[in-house]
């Protein structure tokens, strides 16, 4: 399995703008694809010295081929929407992960 990590600073500005448009439209267009079964939005919580608000959105997706499909097909016009509505108020970097395993508490 591999995750797909896009971490993204937004300003204050734009941040609920934002917050609407990944919840209600970026993520749920992403998942369309069809590339990815899954995805976590989650706060990072440490104070930026650049300000804003930093996120991680982590797609699951089956395979590196898959995800370079992704690439190929639908990252560049689901990019340029982000790009195109906030600008330079947003900043992204991605990293791909692979999962070695995953455990969970039983009692």
């Amino acid at each position: 399995m591999i995750l797909y990590n896009v971490t993204i600073n937004i300003q204050e500005s734009v941040h609920d703008q934002w917050m609407n448009w990944m919840q209600t439209k970026h993520i749920n267009d992403v998942l369309a694809t069809g590339k990815f079964s899954s995805a976590r939005m989650v706060k990072v919580l440490v104070e930026e010295e650049m300000g804003g608000t930093t996120y991680a959105i982590q797609y699951t997706t089956d395979s590196m081929e898959t995800l370079q499909r992704y690439y190929d097909e639908d990252a560049p016009r689901l990019r340029d929407e982000g790009a195109r509505l906030f600008g330079d108020k947003m900043l992204a970097f991605r990293t791909e992960l692979e999962m070695i395993s995953e455990f969970f508490q039983t009692n």
